[in-house]
């Protein structure tokens, strides 16, 4: 079953088409992955999926319902999380606090019940350090959570981005280049993490230049090339396409 439906998605900046006509689906539970080159469109692509870029025309259909006009934070409401290509954290703050305000987003608490400490304020506080200890856990890195994260390794930063994404337990999970910056074994493990949130009920899709780790791990790949969408297929399909492998890939990955 379908939870995302892509449909002639264009996104332009003045002059330059970004994202060309592209169209794919997001199967729930699956994990897909975008490649192709730098400048491909593969960012921007995650970027109008997410709310925080305006399509130019297309549709966004998540569940069925039509969320192209939807602004970054109700997309967000209605399951979408995303991690960046730069790990956005509250770098002075633990890992703890970082992953709490991450599920702060699905809580109800105003700034009147936080003052007045209210019932409903101290459930959600509660509920949040909760939830937060789960998903640093689920990452592997809940030994971390007192540390400041801006002290933290390059892989465990990758770790925390993911176990905020996934706290507030969203139905679609974006990480754009969740690999960068990791090398060695680390990139195997973080492979298996990503596995893990398949697994565990998460609809996947990721932008990564590691092909290993992508011919590994998707279940199907969207090949993007200047913009438009050039093949999409299971990875055994991707690795024969000529135009992909002429665009990207190599004939040594071929």
């Amino acid at each position: 079953m379908s939870l995302l439906e892509v449909k002639s998605l264009t996104k332009r900046f003045g002059g330059l088409t970004a994202v060309n006509d592209v169209s794919f689906s997001l199967e729930a539970g699956a994990i897909t992955a975008i490649i192709g080159p730098n400048g491909a469109g593969k960012s921007t692509c995650f970027n109008v999926i997410s709310g925080f870029y305006a399509a130019t025309s297309g549709r966004l259909f998540f569940e069925g319902a039509d969320i192209t006009a939807l602004p970054l934070h109700a997309v967000a409401r209605r399951g979408i999380a995303r991690t960046f290509q730069t790990t956005a954290l509250f770098a002075n703050h633990s890992a703890l606090d970082n992953a709490i305000a991450g599920y702060r987003q699905r809580t109800r608490s105003g700034f009147f019940d936080a003052l007045l400490r209210t019932p409903r304020e101290r459930r959600e506080e509660r509920e949040a350090r909760e939830h937060a200890y789960e998903a640093l856990r689920f990452a592997g890195i809940e030994s971390s959570a007192a540390r400041i994260a801006g002290s933290l390794s390059q892989e465990a930063q990758k770790r925390l981005a993911i176990a905020i994404a996934i706290v507030a337990r969203p139905k679609l999970v974006l990480l754009d280049e969740p690999v960068a910056g990791v090398s060695g074994d680390q990139m195997a493990q973080h492979g298996e993490l990503i596995a893990r949130m398949s697994q565990a009920g998460f609809t996947v899709c990721l932008v990564e230049h590691k092909m290993d780790l992508v011919m590994g791990l998707a279940d199907r790949i969207v090949v993007l090339h200047h913009g438009r969408k050039i093949a999409e297929g299971t990875p055994a399909e991707i690795r024969a396409d000529d135009a992909v492998v002429e665009a990207y890939l190599g004939t040594a990955v071929a």
